[in-house]
């Protein structure tokens, strides 16, 4: 019950930060529509809380605003100025309502590199476009535990646990992750780097 009250908080949360994101910029629905691809109806729903922002529609929009998508959860979780550490306990911790897809930003908020752990369901995918990536300078993800599938345009790499990949930020089409495991999830962490 509780972690469903703290999901609800959470897009009450990500709802306001996103039209703070927006406002500070100067944007437009119809202007953070056309930098993101995503329709200004979903965003003024997601800016309402009315709807629950998947993790392909944060990526498009914190993608839009040059941040990643942990760095906006947890702008908008944060309170008062950046901690320099992030307590186990304290971590923004977010699930996708569309695929089960769980994060955790283990990072302090600002760190670099921006560290990020990912639980991905089995046979769950989640894709991101480049613009998610635009703005990075570098991305490695490191599997846990578990099986993963990494899409970079029209190539892919399959992980196992203990693999390490270092992405291309230049693919065109974006990224996929995807749990080729019917059965097990996939337990990933990837370290963000921004230019």
């Amino acid at each position: 019950m509780s972690t469903m009250m703290e999901e609800l908080s959470l897009d009450s949360l990500i709802a306001a930060r996103l039209r703070q994101e927006r406002e500070a910029r100067g944007w437009t629905i119809a202007d953070l529509a056309a930098a993101s691809g995503v329709s200004r109806a979903m965003i003024s729903k997601v800016e309402r809380a009315e709807a629950s922002p998947t993790a392909a529609l944060l990526g498009r929009l914190s993608g839009a605003f040059h941040l990643t998508v942990s760095a906006l959860l947890a702008r908008a979780e944060a309170a008062g100025g950046p901690p320099r550490i992030a307590r186990a306990d304290g971590q923004p911790r977010w699930r996708d309502p569309d695929t089960g897809y769980r994060r955790r930003a283990l990072s302090p908020p600002g760190a670099e590199p921006e560290l990020v752990e990912v639980e991905l369901p089995p046979g769950a995918r989640v894709a991101y476009t480049a613009a998610s990536f635009a703005f990075l300078r570098g991305q490695v993800a490191w599997v846990l535990s578990g099986r993963l599938v990494v899409e970079e345009g029209a190539g892919e790499s399959r992980l196992e646990a203990g693999d390490c990949l270092a992405f291309d930020l230049d693919a065109p089409k974006g990224h996929a992750f995807r749990n080729p495991s019917k059965s097990k999830p996939c337990r990933y962490l990837v370290a963000l780097s921004r230019r």
